[in-house]
């Protein structure tokens, strides 16, 4: 991952961050998802990244489909 990237967004339900990243890619915005839970117990987080030059919009995105929900 280049140096550039920022994180905007952490969960805990890997589906939800998976959902969020499939959308913000289907936006055009390339994204990231960093598993860091434990592969036995699924405790942990999972970091979403996007591009700096795409956190705003990436972050309007979440928001809006956030608040769709």
């Amino acid at each position: 991952m280049e140096n550039d990237w920022k994180k905007i967004k952490t969960y805990t339900n890997a589906i939800q961050a998976e959902i969020v990243k499939q959308m913000l890619e289907e936006n055009g915005i390339p994204a990231v998802a960093l598993n860091k839970q434990d592969s036995s117990y699924l405790f942990g987080k999972i970091e979403l990244y996007v591009s700096e030059n795409s956190v705003e919009t990436a972050e309007r995105l979440i928001e809006e489909a956030e608040g769709a929900n």
